[in-house]
């Protein structure tokens, strides 16, 4: 950000809280940034953008009422979740101080004080000093200059501000302050303990797939990420997959994670194994090991599945809503279909995050072929994922006939052309959609289909290489 006043630049970077030094005193040091006043810290992280944390201080507590500061706490920290346990000593009021110290703020808060104004003349270097009162800072600095009313503006010459002193009301760092009535003087652990948004984590899936032999090798990765606004050295981190029950203060549901899936539902049946993971209550928990810094404003990767061989294979599926009808074919997608189940090579409870395919090309290099999201997925699941559309293989469907049997039945003829103008023979998935209306019955099929749900009918049909099929079907409705 660039401040400017009278026609001078001002970089408010530059901007700094101090009394102005005498032109003969040596330009002070620059100061270290200072060290983490954390203790040991526990990050639990949950999806849906809530974490736990938990850190243990060493502290010097005198007898009585005293306040005590805890710094670098996160910031966005939930003051109303606060839980502190002192040993001998109660707490009788809490503050979150949050209004951090920045150029911005620090000018906010000069409105009504006097500070001194720094101009470089740019031909000379020679530097002039001006008391200045700061009148507003809205969206740009207005000040008072020898009565002269003066509008900071952008043009690129330097120009400083200088501050008398920090407001008592801004922090460096994000802080909680607290009060104790404390029965004893004496060093003793305080565990602080928070909820806090800005802390999260997905999963992330990738899949080499062997079209030949039916197998794929699956790796699973967990991105986390940091933007809570403080940096967390050297923590436990515990990745909880679930979602958790929560509310906002407004009363209103929190904002979940909504799939962006397939027209069909990605898992067609849900597991029935327990994986071998800790769990917590209903949550699996997936552990980083050891010791790691999250840092602020990070994206960081670790890996908790390897899984080679597993058992994969890939079709085709197209879904068609009631009376959908179509002048041109249109693409069917393409499917992988594999189970997470112990004997199909990959045993282990997924939590949901994105699936990426590969497939390798005619010179061995694997090549990116599509990408879906999954739910939590129990072990023993079966998993369709539409990874794309289909270039050689097509589906027509055509509403032939529309009969009006009464005054609340109909009768709805379909035709299904498929082709297939590829080289091998494949088998499609074809699903008729919208049929969840009251008393609705399949009065005629060319082929035996299965009734996946109230609202659906599917048909495993093989179209020959460089060949068509054609399906037909009649549907006695209320509507």
């Amino acid at each position: 950000m660039r401040l400017i006043v009278a026609g001078l630049t001002m970089s408010a970077a530059a901007a700094v809280a101090q009394v102005p030094p005498a032109p003969s005193e040596p330009p002070p040091a620059p100061s270290s940034v200072s060290p983490s006043a954390q203790g040991d810290v526990s990050l639990t992280i949950y999806n849906g953008d809530v974490a736990l944390v938990q850190d243990v201080r060493q502290l010097a507590i005198r007898q009585g009422r005293v306040p005590q500061v805890f710094p670098d706490v996160s910031a966005q920290i939930r003051p109303e979740t606060v839980s502190l346990s002192v040993p001998d000593a109660t707490v009788v009021e809490q503050n979150f101080d949050y209004d951090l110290l920045s150029p911005t703020s620090l000018m906010q808060k000069a409105v009504g004080e006097t500070i001194t104004i720094v101009r470089t003349n740019p031909g000379t270097g020679a530097e002039t000093r001006q008391r200045a009162r700061v009148l507003a800072a809205n969206g740009g600095v207005v000040m008072e200059v020898n009565g002269q009313v003066e509008v900071l503006r952008d043009d690129g010459l330097p120009t400083r501000a200088v501050f008398d002193r920090v407001p008592p009301t801004l922090r460096a760092r994000p802080t909680l302050t607290v009060t104790l009535d404390s029965t004893r003087g004496g060093t003793r652990p305080a565990t602080l303990s928070y909820l806090s948004r800005g802390l999260g984590w997905k999963a992330d899936y990738v899949a080499l797939l062997d079209r030949q032999s039916g197998r794929a090798d699956v790796q699973g990765w967990v991105t986390l990420t940091n933007t809570s606004g403080t940096t967390y050295n050297q923590a436990r981190t515990l990745l909880v997959a679930g979602e958790v029950g929560q509310g906002d203060d407004d009363g209103n549901n929190f904002d979940r994670q909504r799939w962006r899936g397939p027209a069909m539902p990605t898992v067609r049946g849900a597991g029935t194994e327990t994986s071998a993971r800790e769990q917590l209550g209903d949550f699996y928990l997936y552990p980083l090991p050891g010791r790691t810094d999250v840092a602020d404003k990070q994206t960081k990767q670790v890996s908790f599945l390897e899984a080679k061989g597993v058992q994969a294979m890939s079709g085709y599926q197209y879904l068609n809503p009631w009376l959908g009808t179509a002048e041109e074919p249109r693409s069917a997608a393409s499917v992988l279909r594999f189970r997470n189940s112990a004997a199909g090579g990959l045993g282990d409870a997924l939590p949901a995050g994105t699936v990426r395919v590969y497939v390798r090309d005619a010179r061995g290099q694997p090549q990116f072929t599509g990408e879906n999201q999954i739910p939590h997925t129990p072990q023993g699941s079966e998993i369709a994922l539409a990874t794309g559309d289909a270039f050689d293989v097509k589906v027509r469907p055509v509403v032939e006939s529309r009969t009006k049997l009464g005054d609340a039945r109909w009768r709805t003829a379909m035709r299904y052309d498929l082709s297939n103008a590829g080289r091998q023979g494949v088998t499609v998935e074809l699903v008729q959609a919208g049929l969840d209306w009251a008393d609705t019955r399949v009065t005629a099929q060319s082929r035996e289909g299965r009734r996946e749900d109230a609202g659906r009918i599917s048909w495993q049909v093989p179209v020959p290489a460089n060949g068509r099929a054609t399906v037909t079907a009649t549907f006695d409705t209320r509507y």
